[in-house]
């Protein structure tokens, strides 16, 4: 047994730190012999634990249940499933539950494990942890670390979800000391997938391609994936950008069981580069999320020495307190960071298949599950060590965090209601499951010369437990110690969600009155026989309900302009233009007024009965400027030249959110189909250069008839080199020329590299809401999210440019002076006809993650209210 050390040095843990053996780990020239021997094929369970631990052998060891050894083949998700609820049936340390089902209906589980003492008081431990931080306290002294053990969160990064089998044997099987004092002492909760659909989808690619003779060269298929990769989920999301924006079902789920748990610790183990080799934080001390306490950092340091230790031992290349940060608070080693909890990533180099060649020779894919499994014992253990002191930490998060709101010149932030509660009601939906506090106003109030009405606007106080995600989340800053971003750098709520908000001053906060929520607005039977039915285009669900409408065989027409008409109460109304019309005259369903009174029900959104055709102000019903709406066929291009990310981005918006079943079809295969078949192509980002000329060409040709093309971010550089936009994009030279040389040294490229960069940032813009485009819209401005330096310059005609860039565009987040100078005022949003049909171009992704809802419908214009551009 080798004694460990703690950090004793470190005067904020001093005497706090309690020092205990660590695990006794096999000898690293054994590790080497047997993987040499078994040539990458996989080694029993046994190999890759602890050499003093025994196990019981009423459980069955993952090699028997599998029928190969760990690491022979990948892992399927069904497989993991299957062994997990086996260690539930056999040991009586371990309780699995489902916590939900991802978009292919596969279970996510969570494992409890802990002494079978420990087990029959499960409920009673949780309740008396979560009433301690609600209090503000800390855990008595007898009372578990909770700790969370969560793995493979990119689906091609799967050692995590590999060695999470090992690991559940080893607590639920373990015979020593160290496993009874770990489980008598605290409770482990292992969620062994985090995204079961990338995971079987690359298990499948890894195994389809494994022969007999394994093949290290990294030019093999193997570790070549196909488009789209395993690392993303059905929809092709990175999840580990959506802890924060739940998105998902996958982070709905997990999210509500972070909630219900407040574990002491949440791991998060991943893979990086082939030529890489393991790292674990701390990050880059400079870049972590200001929010975040000093005492979070020293923790994760006096973790990371037990890391060290155990790697030092079996002489593991390591890294650490650099390439990673933890800023945004929307990442699996971050959230928990803002919650009080101490959240760290692990990140292992891959051998993205069964084996690889690297620049530290060949690496298997045993290695890479071996050293998931050493962090995940040397995380036992660095907690165990540490335990008063982490136990302390949630107390004195809460103390700091309380000083924190005293001193904030904030009391909190107004946000008012839109017309559109569908959007509002989502915005509810995430501060409800992040648990952040809100309440309605009762009387109407005054900020900062803006008034918001009663019932109509929500109060969201700083004084609250969530206050540090709260500040994130309404966060404008611009300024920053760093300007490297690993992931974004703001994601303000009301901004994504375009929703009007003011911040509430401390001394101001006397004069907000709250209380309960106002009734849920209902809706009358609609009459049958209205003249024709009118649907606002404002609202969030707009386009979906016209999906809906047109799928069912409605006769739809969208105003051009604003109109006034009289209900069948004899009402005046105003209606704005993008109206969807439905004129009982025209054929239309026989069931329409039970279409349309389901649509009322299901999206929340008022439909109006008209009482005649003729308008008191504006078009009537039957004029030409109601444009007739066709049901429309979209052709979305995917493939290798595209972004998975922003393809899914559009096909999850168009299936889960609008109804709208789009085609999915490869860059490549363009030239073989008939585009006629289709009224709508819509380009994601990508590198589109390869692009066959005589696809281009048809393209054109079916523009030129009558289509609509769409195109997304950087898809618009093929744009311009086909000159299906009048536009003009910034060469990379002229951003060159912005930011000057002059005074720096070699090791001051980095981050004159990154001050050239847009990693995500909020810029506003002001928009034409007469414009098809922002149907919909009513305010002149609409903030839209930038990742990209990619400035687009045009003539700015108001026909041909219906959104620019305002003249000093950054609302929040990061950019370099230079560019924000260089992006005000340039062309954010280009639709310009092209013979008989239109091509639009939006600068920025406006799908953003499936969080920047404030965009969304803009998709939905191009689509439906195209029309009107031709």
């Amino acid at each position: 047994m080798q004694k460990v050390f703690a950090l004793l040095n470190n005067m904020a843990l001093k005497g706090a730190l309690a020092i205990v053996a660590l695990i006794a780990w096999t000898p690293a020239s054994a590790v080497i012999d047997k993987i040499s021997a078994d040539e990458g094929q996989g080694k029993p369970a046994a190999q890759y634990l602890p050499a003093e631990t025994t196990y019981n052998p009423a459980i069955p060891t993952p090699e028997s249940y599998l029928g190969a050894q760990v690491g022979e083949w990948h892992v399927r998700h069904d497989q993991l499933v299957g062994y997990m609820r086996l260690l539930a049936e056999k040991s009586d340390r371990v309780t699995v539950q489902e916590t939900g089902r991802t978009h292919e209906n596969r279970p996510l589980l969570l494992l409890t494990i802990t002494s079978t003492n420990n087990q029959r008081n499960i409920d009673s431990l949780r309740e008396n942890h979560i009433s301690k931080l609600q209090k503000g306290q800390a855990d008595s002294e007898d009372a578990p670390l909770i700790l969370y053990m969560g793995y493979s969160i990119h689906g091609n990064e799967p050692s995590g979800a590999n060695a999470s089998m090992l690991i559940a044997y080893y607590l639920s099987a373990g015979q020593s000391e160290k496993v009874n004092a770990l489980l008598q002492n605290n409770i482990v909760l292992l969620d062994p997938s985090f995204n079961p659909d990338g995971l079987s989808r690359f298990a499948q690619w890894a195994n389809m391609h494994k022969g007999k003779q394994l093949v290290s060269d990294p030019e093999h298929r193997e570790h070549a994936e196909g488009w789209p990769s395993g690392r993303t989920n059905h929809y092709w999301f990175d999840l580990n950008r959506d802890w924060l924006l739940l998105t998902h079902p996958e982070s709905r789920a997990r999210i509500a069981q972070m909630q219900r748990w407040r574990p002491h610790i949440l791991t998060d183990f991943h893979e990086m580069g082939p030529n890489s080799s393991y790292f674990f934080q701390p990050g880059v001390p400079s870049r972590k999320n200001p929010n975040t306490p000093e005492g979070n950092v020293r923790l994760t340091e006096a973790l990371a020495e037990f890391h060290i230790e155990a790697f030092d031992k079996q002489g593991q290349l390591y890294f650490s307190e650099e390439g990673f940060d933890d800023f945004y608070y929307g990442k699996g080693s971050s959230y928990p960071d803002s919650l009080g909890s101490i959240g760290i990533l692990f990140e292992q180099a891959s051998s993205r298949g069964h084996v690889q060649d690297t620049i530290n020779g060949k690496l298997t894919f045993s290695d890479t599950i071996q050293n998931q499994v050493t962090t995940s014992l040397s995380t036992f253990a660095g907690a165990m060590a540490n335990k008063p002191a982490i136990r302390n930490y949630q107390r004195e998060f809460a103390q700091s965090t309380q000083k924190l709101i005293n001193k904030d010149k904030h009391a909190g932030y107004v946000l008012a209601r839109p017309d559109d509660i569908a959007r509002f009601d989502a915005l509810l939906s995430l501060l409800d499951q992040h648990k952040i506090e809100y309440s309605w106003l009762t009387e109407n109030t005054k900020i900062d010369k803006r008034k918001f009405n009663a019932g109509q606007a929500i109060y969201v106080p700083v004084d609250q437990p969530g206050y540090r995600l709260v500040k994130s989340l309404f966060s404008t800053r611009t300024d920053f110690v760093d300007n490297t971003f690993y992931d974004v750098s703001n994601w303000n709520l009301p901004l994504a969600f375009n929703v009007d908000y003011a911040p509430v001053a401390s001394g101001d906060a006397g004069q907000i009155e709250t209380g309960k929520a106002p009734v849920k607005q209902s809706f009358k039977p609609l009459p049958e026989d209205a003249y024709a039915y009118a649907i606002n285009w404002q609202h969030y669900y707009s386009p979906a309900a016209l999906q809906r409408l047109l799928e069912a065989g409605a006769m739809v027409r969208s105003a051009q302009e604003a109109f006034t008409a009289s209900l069948s109460s004899g009402k005046p109304r105003d209606f704005a233009a993008g109206t969807i019309i439905l004129p009982t005259g025209l054929e239309q369903p026989d069931d329409l007024p039970a279409i349309l009174s389901a649509i009322q029900s299901d999206f929340e959104l008022p439909v109006h009965a008209l009482r005649s055709g003729h308008t008191t102000a504006g078009i009537d019903i039957g004029s030409s400027s109601m444009v007739p709406i066709d049901a429309p066929s979209v052709l979305l291009v995917g493939g290798r030249a595209s972004s998975e990310y922003e393809v899914g981005e559009i096909w999850h918006y168009l299936d889960t959110r609008v109804g709208l079943a789009a085609t999915l079809v490869e860059e490549h295969r363009l030239g073989s189909i008939n585009l006629n078949n289709y009224s709508h192509i819509i380009f994601a980002s990508g590198d589109y250069n390869q692009m066959n000329d005589k696809v281009a060409r048809s393209v054109t040709r079916w523009v030129k008839q009558g289509g609509t093309l769409i195109g997304v971010r950087t898809a618009l550089r093929l744009f311009a080199d086909q000159q299906w936009l009048p536009l003009e994009i910034v060469d990379k030279e002229k951003i060159e020329e912005a930011f000057s040389t002059e005074g720096l040294t070699y090791a001051d490229r980095g981050a004159r590299y990154a001050k050239k960069l847009i990693a995500g940032a909020v810029y506003n813009t002001n928009i034409d809401p007469t414009h098809p485009i922002f149907f919909g819209y009513e305010q002149a401005q609409l903030p839209m999210f930038k990742t990209t330096n990619m400035i687009v310059e045009t003539d700015n005609s108001p026909f041909t440019t219906p959104a620019t860039y305002v003249e000093s565009p950054l609302m929040a987040g990061y950019s370099a002076s230079q560019l924000t100078e260089m992006v005000g005022q340039t062309a954010a949003v280009v639709a310009d006809d092209l013979g008989r049909g239109v091509v639009i171009g939006f600068v920025d992704d406006i799908h953003f993650r499936g969080y920047w809802r404030g965009t969304d419908k803009l998709m939905s214009n191009a689509i439906y209210q195209s029309a009107h551009l031709k």
